[in-house]
């Protein structure tokens, strides 16, 4: 029986996602699954639905559930981790203050001011949880969820021996997208798609072993194709090679989109629910759900489960690494020369073979220039930023935000020590590796 441990457990529409994605593949069948989260109530919500799981489906599984992370990680075979780090009264602070300084964020959790100060808050736990790992199951493997993710596992893969991806779901859902756009089965495209999480290019995407560009370029001429994600295919239109992750996030992560309220609302209007690049839409629609998450959960216990498995990565590894079939998928890694004109060691998200040797990353070369130069920028800002974090360096966190796209384009350099400062001062009570935060 394999162990596998989530960390941060009470997410309850993901953690019972994944459960179900594990319960479809007969090797894992028989798991003992683990939960493990600091909020006692969001804790035994996610029991409640894994056992209805478990129950449902007859499978011979074990479900164990516990506040103490040393008990949770004793002999486990997988960590699967997605936390949050300070809470959304905290997160809060990442869009609203940026928004008065006139850096109007979507989003907010992956790079940019927000991204930043998510990470140092964030990136303490997330060694503290490695160095667990190392202690009680040196042998798992990591899976990590938690954003913003190229910073977390840049941090945790410089830091510690721990085997630790970080998985979205971006290259996935882009792929079956552009497929829908030109009319195509999923089982007759093929890709290769590297850059950084949420910022990576289909440097190829094929129809039937044929390049399918153009194809792609005939659809985005259509105007329902073209208004449902505008930023992405500007983006594809002049770069010429299509981005993961959605248009609402993407406006954040460089120049050329956020920097004006006219623009926001020529290219930031979006119909899709999770699509939006409206400002901090993603914090306010969980701002929403603060009050009516419990009658949400509680009325999901209550329906008739399906037990169908869904897109995320997650089981197809865990599946591969217990002795199953190999299997491949996108994960951010270090660039071990990987992708030659990235640098060295900087978190990549690239093509991963997973076996029970665990993570084998699958050589890309060069991106093409103008996609590299877009990547460049943002690594250079959040590696500043991961040394800021491991090093209590408030000058080297003040250098990340003023190399960040969109505060560059928005603020001077004196605005953004400004801004710095204030964000510094509201995350007061989670950065105590920050001896000060005059700089």
């Amino acid at each position: 029986m394999a162990k596998i441990t989530f960390v941060g457990a009470g997410s309850f529409g993901f953690t019972r996602k994944l459960v179900i994605d594990i319960f479809t593949l007969p090797l894992l069948r028989d798991s003992t699954i683990c939960l493990m989260d600091i909020d006692r109530e969001r804790l035994e919500f996610s029991r409640k639905a894994v056992e209805k799981i478990v129950s449902s489906g007859k499978f011979p599984a074990r479900v164990e559930a516990t506040l103490d992370r040393e008990k949770a990680l004793k002999g486990a075979d997988v960590v699967i981790c997605s936390i949050l780090s300070g809470g959304l009264d905290t997160w809060r602070h990442d869009i609203e203050i940026p928004k008065k300084y006139g850096v109007d964020l979507n989003v907010g959790d992956t790079r940019g001011p927000g991204g930043i100060f998510r990470a140092l808050r964030t990136i303490p736990v997330m060694l503290d949880i490695c160095r667990d790992i190392e202690r009680y199951c040196p042998e798992a493997i990591m899976l990590n969820y938690t954003n913003p993710m190229s910073m977390l596992c840049r941090a945790m893969q410089r830091c510690t021996s721990v085997r630790v991806t970080g998985l979205c779901h971006s290259v996935q859902l882009t792929a079956e997208m552009l497929a829908g756009w030109i009319g195509a089965e999923k089982n007759r495209i093929t890709y290769l798609c590297a850059g950084i999480n949420h910022q990576a290019w289909f440097v190829e995407f094929k129809k039937d072993g044929r390049d399918a560009y153009p194809l792609i370029r005939r659809a985005i001429k259509k105007k329902e194709i073209y208004e449902d994600e505008m930023v992405r295919n500007e983006m594809f239109l002049a770069l010429d090679y299509y981005v993961t992750e959605a248009s609402g996030h993407n406006s954040e992560y460089n120049w050329w989109f956020r920097k004006r309220p006219d623009l926001i609302a020529k290219y930031c209007i979006y119909r899709g629910p999770w699509n939006s690049g409206l400002y901090g839409y993603t914090l306010n629609q969980y701002l929403a759900r603060e009050h009516t998450w419990k009658d949400d959960i509680k009325k999901w216990l209550k329906e008739k489960i399906v037990l169908k498995r869904g897109y995320e990565y997650a089981a197809g590894i865990i599946n591969a690494y217990l002795g199953g079939k190999p299997y491949m998928f996108n994960g951010s890694l270090p660039n071990d020369g990987i992708i030659t004109n990235l640098p060295d060691k900087a978190c990549v998200e690239i093509p991963v073979l997973a076996d029970r040797r665990g993570f084998n990353a699958i050589h890309v070369g060069a991106l093409p220039p103008q996609c590299a130069a877009l990547n460049n920028i943002n690594i250079a800002s959040e590696e500043m930023a991961v040394e800021g974090a491991l090093t209590g360096n408030a000058e080297a966190v003040y250098h990340a935000v003023c190399y960040d796209p969109l505060t560059a384009s928005v603020l001077s350099l004196a605005e953004i020590r400004k801004m710095v400062r204030e964000m510094f001062e509201k995350n007061r009570l989670h950065l105590k590796q920050f001896r000060k935060f005059n700089f």
